[in-house]
């Protein structure tokens, strides 16, 4: 390596360059003036002094009693361990400095996580896309029971939604569909098969609106937008349980007043099926 290539490493390890430089040219030799360091070093004479009184307190030089002053570098290994050693020195610093930080930063960051923003249980979803996506991460997060006031438009077809017929043979699913979803083909045979996994189903004349129940820990429900006028729907998502519980009871005098698949597929000019 040349010595070029030594005091940029010695630069790294904390010294200047002109430092760097003057003790690379002491090693050459069992004592050196300042002006002999100069010259070799190529450090201007106006410096050298102040240079090697430096290399002196940091331990990588030492003064050689004499008539001349005369400076002999510190064996290289002893004087690289001095250069890491500061830098662990700090790095034991920072540590410790992190450490207080930290502990006293905790007791706020503490109190400041109980303050939340009073609404971050609720969520706004305007786009039918982003309102599909979530609906199924929704019916993958079922543990025990789903209850559902089905009709459209819907953001996932009856006969396309596999995540749901996939809950509806694990878990207890119970829907209310709207009458009019048995006049397409379809979607009336989307209905045979989630029956058939084991949905249980009701049918009304009309729904009030799109509903979901998770666990009766998640409320999902669709509102027609008074605003927009235009047929399109808002959809919130609400993990609250004293809602979900309030909206299961209504869910519940709803399924009551609710008919059969075979009852309400008879007059309509499908196949009877319970």
């Amino acid at each position: 390596m040349t010595d070029g290539g030594v005091a940029d490493r010695l630069v790294r390890l904390g010294l200047t360059q002109y430092e760097a430089r003057a003790y690379v040219a002491l090693i050459r030799r069992d004592g050196s003036t300042p002006a002999e360091v100069a010259k070799v070093a190529g450090v201007p004479r106006q410096r050298i002094y102040d240079v090697v009184d430096s290399l002196v307190a940091k331990g990588m030089v030492s003064e050689r009693p004499g008539r001349t002053a005369r400076f002999v570098a510190t064996p290289p290994a002893e004087a690289v361990g001095l250069l890491v050693g500061v830098h662990r020195a700090r790095m034991l610093m920072l540590e410790a400095d992190a450490d207080a930080a930290a502990g006293a930063l905790l007791p706020a960051y503490l109190e400041g996580s109980r303050h939340g923003d009073p609404l971050d249980y609720i969520e706004l979803i305007r786009s039918p896309e982003a309102t599909a996506k979530r609906f199924a991460e929704l019916v993958r997060s079922v543990e025990r029971e789903v209850l559902t006031f089905t009709k459209a438009p819907f953001a996932v077809r009856i006969q396309e939604n596999d995540a749901g017929l996939e809950v509806a043979r694990t878990r207890d699913v119970r829907t209310v569909y709207e009458l009019s979803s048995l006049d397409d083909p379809l979607s009336r045979d989307g209905i045979q098969r989630f029956i058939e996994a084991g949905e249980q189903a009701r049918f009304v004349a009309e729904l009030p609106m799109k509903l979901i129940i998770i666990d009766e820990r998640v409320v999902m429900l669709a509102m027609a937008d008074p605003v927009a006028g235009d047929g399109g729907l808002t959809t919130l998502v609400i993990e609250n349980a004293q809602l979900a519980c309030c909206l299961k009871i209504a869910f519940e005098q709803v399924w009551r007043s609710g008919v059969s698949f075979a009852t309400a597929s008879g007059g309509r000019g499908a196949d009877a099926s319970s």
